[in-house]
């Protein structure tokens, strides 16, 4: 069963068609599309970007490559020039993603045909931070006229925004 299945159970069933053929292929696939990336601007803000590996600000061109296996996933963003990779799995009902020093765990939601990501836990080498600190960290995933659509917003208290970013896929 593919991860994004495992995590959401009868759930995914539900999503809109684009948003399931995404997370349904096994192996390796690419996708294309276009993103708008918006980026904070305080000190802080640029250095939590940079230990997570976040896309630069601009409007353009987007490729997602995912390697999907039984076990795990590797996603490659490229936007704006850089590479954005991450590695996903599933433990203990939650989806984890290990985005450049983060690890990250979600709970995901499906509501009104998206996919709903919500910050549960939280660490930095190793080192658990306060899952409060992500209340800000939020993440959709659609599907309209036929594609498949994202919309990503990190925040944090104090640091404020750190990135932005939405945009759609051709999913075929």
């Amino acid at each position: 069963m593919p991860l994004f299945a495992r995590v959401l159970g009868a759930d995914f069933d539900a999503l809109p068609p684009a948003v399931q053929r995404l997370h349904r292929a096994q192996g390796m696939r690419r996708y294309h599309g276009e993103v708008e990336v918006r980026r904070g601007h305080g000190p802080l803000s640029r250095i939590l970007a940079a230990a997570t590996r976040l896309p630069p600000a601009g409007t353009g061109p987007a490729q997602v490559d995912i390697r999907a296996g039984r076990e795990e996933e590797r996603w490659t963003r490229r936007i704006g020039g850089r590479a954005m990779p991450s590695r996903l799995w599933e433990s203990r009902g939650l989806l984890c993603e290990r985005l450049g020093l983060a690890r990250f765990g979600f709970r995901l939601h499906a509501q009104d045909d998206a996919i709903l990501w919500r910050v549960a836990r939280v660490s930095v080498f190793g080192i658990p931070l306060p899952a409060a600190w992500f209340r800000d960290v939020v993440a959709r995933e659609s599907g309209q006229d036929g594609r498949y659509h994202f919309d990503v917003r990190a925040a944090m208290p104090v640091v404020g925004l750190l990135v932005h970013y939405r945009g759609w896929l051709h999913v075929e």
